[in-house]
């Protein structure tokens, strides 16, 4: 009887077992979790917890929660060195500590990691260990910005999709630098200290994949030469770039999204902006005294703060096409020297107009003016009208340098 108890315990032993077996999916150890926040643990998400037959390693520093069991968060603490970092982590984020340096022996056993933030820290170029980055064949996503790097990282993983180098002092790219990263789809370096010799190797010329590329913040005088015509996203805010050569943006034809705001731009030909896909256009701030041609795909136009004295409606839209209306949805226009609104031709060229912002308008020396209304909206309810009235009493709220900030930074991400 003994014998038999013992088989039947032992019979039941081995189906739970293969049961707990069956309901775990070992795939999940190798993908990112759906539920996945980009930089940061949020307690309060609801996700499944995967049931690992094995206690998930981590560093004492950091913080592995059961809920994403491959990532590994050490942001925040004050940190000054990398810790050590288990084999099976594919996420790892170092941001807002006081690291300076990135030796390689924290990542000695690291096979599958694929993301790594050490946005605001203080690393440095020369105190990053050469190669160290460069051995993570699966890493697709790498965060620097906020750092004091005075060079361009080299060399890098070529499974690297995004790289982010923002708020840095880098001043130089190499050529080369970029041959390696075939993969590269989205590449920042906003606010750092390139000038127009930084780019005179063409460093873009070969990223086919490349689809938003940030510059903005920059020393640029000229627009950066030999672009790849892959490139959807483009970010030239806040340089001193003062002319667009004629056909420049033709070798463009996949543009969504460009903004050129906080310019030196005086006179813009005339099929500059002739492209088949551009929704957003943003050159406020500049210099311009007159309009331009406005391509039928165009949904929102920035052209505030610039030296426009009317808007001249032939311009923007010379013919009219009914089978191929223009989209443009939205204009701004503030911060000119308009003394008058636009002509009512505009809806003819641009029937799906909803917003014009006049704002405030320079008309004298020191001395803004405003036309008799400063947003003009169609197709609107009274109540939406009066709610989009009290957005922009709200919005005019802000301080200046809130919005600068916000105006003038292309952020790395479009959904």
């Amino acid at each position: 009887m003994g014998i038999l108890s013992q088989s039947i315990f032992h019979l039941l032993w081995a189906a739970l077992v293969i049961c707990q077996y069956e309901d775990y999916d070992f795939e999940d150890e190798y993908e990112e979790p759906d539920h996945q926040t980009p930089y940061y643990f949020n307690p309060n998400t609801q996700a499944e917890v995967p049931h690992f037959p094995f206690p998930v390693e981590c560093a004492r520093e950091c913080f592995c929660p059961s809920a994403f069991p491959l990532s590994m968060y050490c942001d925040h603490r004050k940190l000054k060195t990398i810790p050590n970092i288990p084999s099976h982590v594919q996420q790892l984020y170092l941001q807002n500590n006081d690291i300076d340096a990135v030796p390689a022996a924290p990542f000695s056993n690291v096979t599958f990691v694929r993301e790594i933030n050490l946005s605001y820290n203080k690393i440095k170029s020369h105190t990053i260990d050469q190669g160290v980055f460069a051995k993570l064949s699966s890493l697709v996503q790498l965060h620097l910005q906020h750092n004091e790097l005075e060079q361009f990282p080299f060399p890098l993983p070529s499974s690297l999709e995004r790289l982010l180098l923002g708020f840095n002092k880098i001043s130089w790219l190499p050529g080369d630098a970029l041959e390696g990263l075939p993969n590269i789809t989205m590449l920042d370096l906003c606010s750092n200290l390139l000038d127009d010799s930084a780019l005179k190797d063409r460093p873009f010329s070969n990223m086919k994949n490349l689809m938003q590329l940030n510059l903005c913040n920059n020393k640029l005088q000229t627009l950066p030469p030999d672009l790849p015509s892959s490139l959807m996203h483009l970010s030239l805010e806040n340089n001193s770039i003062s002319y667009i050569p004629e056909n420049y943006f033709h070798r463009l034809p996949k543009i969504i999204a460009l903004r050129m705001s906080h310019n030196n731009l005086q006179n813009i030909p005339r099929n500059t902006f002739n492209l088949p896909n551009l929704l957003e256009l943003n050159l406020g701030h500049n210099k311009l005294k007159q309009v331009f041609y406005i391509p039928r795909s165009l949904q929102h136009l920035y052209i505030e703060g610039n030296e426009i004295e009317n808007i001249n409606v032939t311009l923007m839209c010379p013919t009219l096409d009914p089978l191929n209306i223009h989209q443009l949805t939205y204009i701004r226009v503030d911060q000119n020297k308009l003394t008058s609104p636009i002509s009512s031709y505009a809806f003819f060229c641009f029937p799906l107009i909803r917003t014009i912002y006049y704002g405030e308008q320079n008309v004298t020396v020191n001395k803004p003016t405003q036309l008799r209304t400063p947003v003009f909206r169609r197709f609107l309810t009274p109540e939406e009208y009066q709610e989009a009235e009290d957005n922009h009493e709200t919005h005019n709220q802000d301080t200046e340098e809130d919005q600068e900030a916000e105006d003038n930074y292309f952020h790395p991400y479009f959904h």
